[in-house]
């Protein structure tokens, strides 16, 4: 059975919008805008506070994929934010892409499994098999909060406001596998504050009248409760007395083209987890580290694997502080990786 998303902050602000209506015949026809076959995503860059002003608009910040659908004339496309195709992954979700009735559309949104009223991103990786597994999510909604492209439109040169007010006609008030990510409506430090005490991952800020603009623009912002990144696994400390023989494991974040150790995790994974990252970087196994790291027992490993971790900020040497493991991150998103650029956000 499909579970229904709850109301996640009590704002009193519910979505709501005018039923879906048919192309006017009448209207003359318009020039179509060549349908793109991908639009990277505008990313949100992180922030320590929340901006003030009337030109910010407020959403909840989920815990999932990052998911372009595509509805073309010759059906449904599902493509993550490093541009792979995992349609077959979300049936859920493209069937109700379909149910829309709209002849073209791109849908900008999150795939989430909700569990306990939020996102849960460990939920969505057991539904999708784990890190590196074929299984399709039935279990797992898209948030929509962008409409790209619409009905032969190119919409990523309109603004916010409008491209928000065409996806609430379009996805109308049922609620499935596509459902809206609403705005909530306060003051952010109020609304970050509301979201925190929910046990949220935080909250996004959004320009109302600005285009949209692939990559970190400053257009959407980030601010979060806890600090939640992903980092590169650049390999593991070996433990006899440790769960799954795996003490920790080593971490680097991305400074260009090249790698910086942010020091290690040691807490958050379950014995299981543990045999199977040992095993896995022990396949990935390499003499030379790719970050300058010395110690007893250190195995070093290629840069494949990346793990969501919660952290509560920096050391001054700059390692993470208060490391937990939450999960594998799947290769299509080595784009998320932390930039050591944004560190300066964090601390």
């Amino acid at each position: 059975m499909r579970r229904r998303a709850k109301p996640l902050l009590s704002d009193g602000h519910v979505a709501r919008s005018k039923p879906r209506r048919p192309r006017d015949p009448a209207q003359p026809n318009l020039p179509f805008d060549p349908m793109p076959r991908q639009i990277k995503p505008c990313l949100a860059s992180l922030k320590p506070v929340p901006p003030e002003g009337e030109e910010w608009a407020f959403e909840v910040k989920w815990d999932g994929y990052r998911l372009a659908v595509h509805l073309e004339p010759k059906g449904v496309r599902v493509i993550t934010r490093g541009g792979h195709d995992w349609t077959y992954r979300f049936p859920a979700i493209v069937e109700a892409a379909k149910n829309l009735g709209v002849g073209t559309a791109i849908i900008d949104g999150e795939a989430v499994v909700i569990e306990n009223g939020k996102s849960d991103f460990g939920a969505l990786q057991r539904s999708l098999g784990g890190r590196g597994g074929k299984k399709a999510s039935s279990e797992a909604v898209l948030l929509a909060f962008d409409l790209l492209y619409f009905d032969g439109h190119d919409l990523t040169g309109m603004e916010l406001s409008v491209r928000r007010h065409l996806l609430a006609e379009l996805l109308g008030a049922e609620v499935g596998a596509i459902q809206l990510s609403r705005e909530i409506h306060g003051d952010g430090t109020t609304l970050l504050n509301n979201a925190c005490s929910l046990g949220l991952e935080g909250i996004i800020a959004k320009r109302r009248d600005r285009s949209y603009r692939s990559g970190r623009s400053g257009d959407w912002l980030k601010i979060k409760c806890i600090q939640s990144e992903s980092f590169m696994i650049v390999g593991y400390e070996w433990s006899e007395a440790a769960r799954g023989k795996l003490g920790s494991l080593l971490l680097a974040g991305r400074r260009g083209d090249s790698w910086v150790s942010v020091g290690s995790v040691g807490t958050g994974f379950s014995t299981s987890d543990a045999e199977y990252l040992r095993k896995t970087l022990d396949k990935l196994k390499t003499a030379k580290p790719v970050v300058p790291l010395k110690g007893k027992n250190l195995v070093f490993a290629q840069p494949t694997l990346i793990a969501e971790i919660e952290f509560r900020g920096w050391t001054d040497e700059g390692n993470l502080r208060h490391a937990s493991y939450k999960g594998l991150r799947d290769v299509q998103d080595n784009a998320a990786v932390f930039d050591m650029k944004d560190k300066f956000a964090t601390t």
